[in-house]
């Protein structure tokens, strides 16, 4: 171990190379001083199935203020990535008055589907960069258990008639899901041996207590059988499945028979709550109020691919991102891609030929759960507290998009 940490470090260090330029330190990096997140609980029967939207906002953001222990006035925006949830502007607006931001705070919600979260990282950095602001915080949260992103109707078919790509906009997301396992040969077999080791590895990093670096308790109250109010405080992760083998997955029916036979609910992302949040500012500014620096926001970029295999996104959007700073997959350490579905993630590592080892290596979303909105700044969290435990510096975040898009951010790690 101690001699891949010193070949890592070298490695960083060539003078001229575009890992020395991207880990370089100057006073107008963007920078992270506080990265965390709930725990991710089942919706409609987990520990979050009764807390609203506003709660797990206010909540999440109770814990930065209070951990980072800024001076709130300071943080002068929020940006919230969401899904479902039509009002979450209004309801961020309240939860931040309600958590000691002052009213010279400004919120506002953003929804770019799965990728919400990064986007709001994404967001609130380029707002810094160009001196809109000096500090704000990205987060995501979503209620799965009150929301979801089913379309209620279909589109006017005076627009879909006009394209057959307008028109798969529409499909629901098992149904990209088979278009990618049928289009590209990806069997039921992968799919399953897939998502095993996604729950294995979720199971040994909660044993050891992995997650217990980058999530904070969440106070919040249950609704039993009884119809009875319980206050419970929610510490882990509830989508992790002991024991999990690619043998037991096998036993699962078929979710979506009507469009494919390789789709389940052990091979797909869980439906969950929960929420993440990151404190952003210039590294001068993180200097002059004390700040610890955890990471360097590098960039991020997104790309569009066809809607109907919306799934395959990071196997165009992470190539786009790392051309743009000179870098290969060999200069990553650890890459999260978001595992809306196995069949998506097995495409995505085969493609791009990546190293297995480093990509989710303490699970992904189909152990740990997907809240549509705050999944993009989750992945930040644990990327980097991944990062941190073992010393790696380069982390590469990744999420395929609905409707045919892909997203993909880079960071570097400074603890």
């Amino acid at each position: 171990m101690a001699v891949e940490r010193l070949g890592s470090i070298l490695k960083h260090l060539t003078p001229g190379s575009a890992l020395s330029n991207i880990t370089s330190k100057n006073p107008d990096d963007i920078v992270i001083t506080l990265a965390i997140r709930t725990p991710l609980a089942k919706a409609k029967k987990g520990g979050f199935k009764d807390t609203s939207l506003e709660y797990l906002a206010y909540a999440t953001l109770k814990e930065v203020r209070e951990r980072s222990k800024i001076d709130p006035a300071l943080v002068e925006d929020i940006a919230m990535g969401n899904v479902s949830d039509g009002k979450a502007s209004y309801k961020l607006r309240a939860a931040a008055l309600a958590a000691g931001f002052p009213n010279t705070t400004s919120a506002y919600s953003l929804n770019r589907f799965c990728s919400s979260g990064l986007k709001a990282v994404e967001d609130i950095a380029h707002s810094i960069s160009c001196g809109s602001i000096e500090v704000g915080i990205a987060m995501g949260a979503e209620s799965m258990s009150i929301g979801g992103d089913a379309l209620e109707k279909p589109f006017d078919e005076a627009v879909t008639s006009q394209s057959q790509e307008s028109a798969d906009c529409m499909q629901p997301m098992g149904w990209t899901s088979e278009n990618v396992s049928r289009d590209f040969g990806i069997t039921r077999e992968e799919m399953d041996k897939y998502a095993a080791e996604s729950f294995q590895r979720a199971e040994r990093a909660q044993k050891a207590g992995l997650f217990d670096d980058e999530i904070v308790p969440i106070k919040t109250r249950v609704k039993d059988a009884n119809g009875e109010w319980k206050d419970v405080t929610l510490t882990k992760d509830e989508g992790i499945r002991p024991g999990t083998t690619a043998e037991g997955l096998a036993k699962i029916r078929v979710a979506f028979p009507q469009w494919g036979p390789t789709t389940t609910g052990g091979n797909a992302s869980q439906v969950t709550d929960g929420a993440a949040a990151i404190l952003l500012m210039k590294r001068s500014t993180a200097v002059k109020l004390g700040q610890p620096i955890l990471a360097k926001y590098v960039g991020s970029t997104v790309a569009g691919l066809a809607p109907r295999i919306m799934g395959i996104g990071p196997s165009v959007a992470i190539p786009k991102l790392l051309g743009q700073y000179g870098l290969t997959l060999n200069d990553i350490d650890v890459v999260e891609i978001n595992e809306a579905f196995a069949s998506m993630a097995v495409y995505c590592r085969d493609k791009l030929n990546l190293d297995w080892s480093k990509m989710n290596p303490r699970g992904g979303a189909i152990a740990l759960g997907h809240p549509l909105g705050a999944t993009g700044a989750r992945q930040i969290v644990t990327g980097l507290a991944e990062c941190r435990k073992t010393g790696k510096k380069v982390l590469l975040t990744s999420m395929c998009i609905g409707t045919g898009m892909g997203m993909a951010g880079l960071f570097v790690n400074e603890q």
